[in-house]
């Protein structure tokens, strides 16, 4: 088994066992044969399968080195790290090779970071159509990027999510709820509510392009589908007219929905199953943004917060 032939056959183990997404795979592929390139260099030669077994702890803190070196945040480090582990593990199994040296190094400490959610009126300000009516744009782009955006914070959707619904998917008038394929290819039902409804229907409207049952529900300019890119930029040119910190992005309106509903006295296991998240520990990171959001409350409003 040669090097190469085993990366193609972990990467197809991933996909097909794990369900990971192409994304996620050219993440692993790519960190991988980074390493590769290292230890090649470090060795002097080409790397084989039995060259792992001779690793030392001190060539993959060397590696991990050389890569923060190059600019790397802990948590990049961190899936580097995972992804050689994930290769070593999976040619341990198949009795390709042996690489102990991963087991004695540990990773980076990853800072945790709180989701930053937008406030509620900016968040509905977002989808609003005519908050952007003096670009030169046609009418039905704005009706789009509404209904996306409708999307993201009225169902709590990734911005791959929205973007991969189908025409014959469209969630208008009649429509409680639609199923998403999110992470992992994991689905879920999410309601739809009746803002986003209008929003999309709108958006049908006025869009000049025809759109097949089986294609796209959200199409570009030209009428193909639509690049995640368009959204962002959208949300930037939204920023600078609300005034919003650089954070409101259309993830962060995902970040929005959890926490506003949380808020309004939502429990967690349902917005764990509304997000999609495997791990109630993921959901619970917005417990903490609540709680830090009432402390700055408090110390906003109370006389004798600023006391000692």
């Amino acid at each position: 088994m040669t090097l190469d032939k085993a990366i193609a056959h972990w990467l197809s183990h991933l996909a097909a066992e794990r369900r990971l997404s192409p994304k996620t795979l050219d993440a692993y592929a790519r960190d991988f044969r980074q390493f590769i390139t290292f230890l090649s260099g470090r060795l002097g030669g080409g790397v084989t399968l039995s060259d792992l077994a001779t690793l030392r702890p001190a060539d993959i803190r060397a590696f991990l080195a050389e890569r923060r070196a190059a600019g790397l945040e802990s948590r990049s480090l961190m899936r580097q790290l995972a992804g050689c582990r994930s290769f070593v593990r999976f040619a341990e199994r198949e009795g390709w090779a042996k690489a102990s040296a991963f087991a004695a190094v540990r990773g980076p400490k990853v800072a945790r970071s709180l989701p930053k959610p937008i406030g509620a009126v900016a968040a509905r300000s977002l989808a609003a159509p005519d908050i952007r009516a003096g670009e030169e744009r046609e009418p039905w782009i704005f009706d789009r990027d509404a209904a996306v955006i409708a999307l993201l914070y009225g169902c709590g959707l990734r911005i791959s999510e929205a973007l991969s619904l189908r025409r014959r998917e469209a969630p208008v008038s009649g429509i409680e709820a639609i199923t998403v394929t999110g992470k992992g290819g994991k689905m879920r039902q999410v309601p739809v509510i009746a803002r986003v409804q209008q929003a999309v229907e709108a958006y049908l409207a006025s869009c000049p392009w025809h759109l097949p049952a089986d294609g796209p529900l959200f199409v570009g300019a030209r009428g193909g589908p639509l690049s995640p890119r368009i959204i962002q930029l959208a949300m930037e040119r939204l920023r600078g007219v609300l005034g919003l910190p650089s954070t409101a992005t259309p993830h962060a309106l995902r970040h929005s929905f959890a926490t506003h509903i949380l808020g309004r006295g939502g429990d967690l296991r349902t917005i764990q199953e509304l997000l999609g998240h495997a791990s109630l520990s993921t959901t619970q990171l917005y417990t903490e943004v609540e709680t830090a959001r009432l402390i700055a409350s408090v110390r906003a409003a109370h006389p004798r917060a600023a006391m000692r």
